[in-house]
């Protein structure tokens, strides 16, 4: 939840391709001039290892500072990748949202946003090229006062008589032709600290331990009879508290409506069940064993999802209800679309199951792609269903058939509701009301109503509201 969606495909996309681009040059070019700098020092030794010496104690502080710009780079690149991230979020975000951005006439907003980024984004890289640029030209000046020094005292050992003239010449070909393969080091190194900066941030996330795993002794779960208990649990989002001390306990097969204001950890308790998130205290139960001793593959088999945000993939539409069962066959794909009243629409597409419903199933209505989800819940025949919200962006007509296609898939079924609407819970078998993370009522909808309290005050307000609208209209 702490990271953009465009930041972890910057990092994906951008950083492994300037790692794979540089590091296939480097591999190639490092070893092709070590061996020539390694050939050339050993003709210098053999000449004059003294007059050698002297060139490696002064020649090394000339790319001294080479290396501290390389540090520059690195810094620069970094930085410039982290951009990069956002950047790609924001266009990430723009495409998504490209017909909220249209209504409300914000695409000059939106660009300067992108600007903005864009140009910081620049100044990075332009950092980055400066830096190596400027490092070539200072280590070319001060290998040229390095060079000028050795062969000052290469003369004087001459005149000496230490070495003759012909080793000095010797001696200084192979120092000057160490120069090529020494210059083409420090652009690798330049080079190298790019890649660092890119890898230190791919590691970032390879390196980051999940913060929910499987138990060492976790075992697979079979197929659950439905039993889910909650026994005093408390849970608190970044120092925040969500749940404090909620106990309940939901036998196979019945219809449990969650209920209450928003904030009031409604989703937070399907994401305990889910194990999205560990509790801080109690335990969260399937059929008596406790979710952190499950394998998450499969307690997430036994529990299916049916989400307001209804996401699909740009796939056909028999393979978005197949996706948690991708071995199903063509028959039950159909009877699960059959059940969701899905079949039909289906069957009036241009391809049929095999028509590409484009991205997040753009070119169906919101009925529809309700009801495919759902027959992807049915084809799982998964034990545990939640719904949450499930029909909260439906018209009235589209709600109706999908109720429909609902009650087929809670039937038998021990079903979680998450609803605003308090008139698509009234037949649950038990209501629970939920406020500030608290437990404040338990029953039917009759006996909550009867016993006049939170339930009664919402359900009162939400259609007096109602009554109110369709007045005035």
């Amino acid at each position: 939840n702490q990271n953009t969606a465009g930041n972890f495909m910057s990092r994906i996309l951008n950083d492994v391709g300037v790692m794979q681009r540089a590091t296939a040059d480097m591999l190639v070019d490092g070893i092709r001039e070590s061996v020539t700098l390694v050939g050339l020092l050993g003709l210098a030794f053999y000449n004059d290892w003294k007059l050698t010496s002297v060139a490696f104690l002064v020649l090394p502080l000339a790319f001294f500072p080479g290396i501290c710009v390389g540090r520059r780079i690195k810094k620069n690149s970094k930085s410039g990748q982290a951009v990069l991230g956002d950047l790609t979020a924001i266009l990430q975000e723009t495409f998504s949202g490209m017909k909220i951005i249209k209504s409300f006439g914000t695409e000059a907003r939106e660009r300067d946003k992108f600007m903005r980024e864009n140009r910081n984004f620049y100044h990075f890289i332009r950092n980055v090229a400066l830096y190596d640029s400027l490092s070539a030209p200072i280590v070319e000046v001060l290998a040229s006062i390095g060079v000028a020094a050795v062969f000052w005292f290469g003369i004087y050992r001459v005149i000496n008589g230490v070495i003759t003239l012909g080793q000095l010449f010797s001696f200084g070909t192979a120092i000057i032709m160490m120069y090529v393969p020494l210059r083409r080091l420090i652009k690798l190194n330049n080079t190298a600290q790019t890649v660092m900066g890119a890898a230190e941030r791919v590691f970032e996330i390879l390196d980051h331990r999940p913060d929910i795993t499987d138990a060492p002794d976790a075992f697979s779960m079979g197929r659950a009879r439905g039993e889910v208990v909650f026994d005093h649990v408390h849970f608190a989002y970044d120092g925040q508290t969500v749940l404090e001390d909620f106990s309940l306990h939901v036998s196979p097969g019945e219809v449990v409506a969650l209920v209450g204001p928003s904030g009031s950890g409604k989703t937070t308790i399907v994401s305990l069940l889910l194990r999205f998130y560990d509790v801080q205290e109690g335990c969260v139960s399937i059929d008596g064993h406790d979710v952190r001793n499950i394998t998450s593959e499969s307690l997430r088999r036994n529990v299916a999802l049916v989400d307001q945000e209804t996401f699909l993939f740009n796939d056909s539409v028999s393979g978005n209800i197949r996706y948690g069962c991708p071995d199903a066959s063509e028959e039950e794909v159909h009877k699960a679309a059959a059940a969701a009243y899905a079949d039909q629409f289906i069957r009036e597409l241009p391809a049929g199951y095999d028509e590409i419903i484009g991205d997040r199933g753009v070119r169906l209505s919101g009925g529809q792609r309700q009801r495919l989800c759902i027959a992807r819940a049915l084809l799982m025949d998964a034990p545990i269903l939640v719904l949450d919200e499930a029909t909260s962006a439906l018209d009235t007509e589209s709600e109706t058939v999908v109720q429909k296609a609902l009650g087929n898939l809670m039937r038998n079924r021990t079903t979680f509701v998450i609803a605003h609407r308090l008139s698509t819970i009234c037949g649950a078998d038990k209501i629970v009301v939920i406020d500030n993370g608290r437990v404040v009522e338990m029953g039917s909808h009759a006996e909550l109503m009867a016993a006049r309290g939170f339930y009664h005050k919402l359900y009162e307000f939400q259609f007096a509201g109602r009554n109110g609208e369709m007045a005035s209209g």
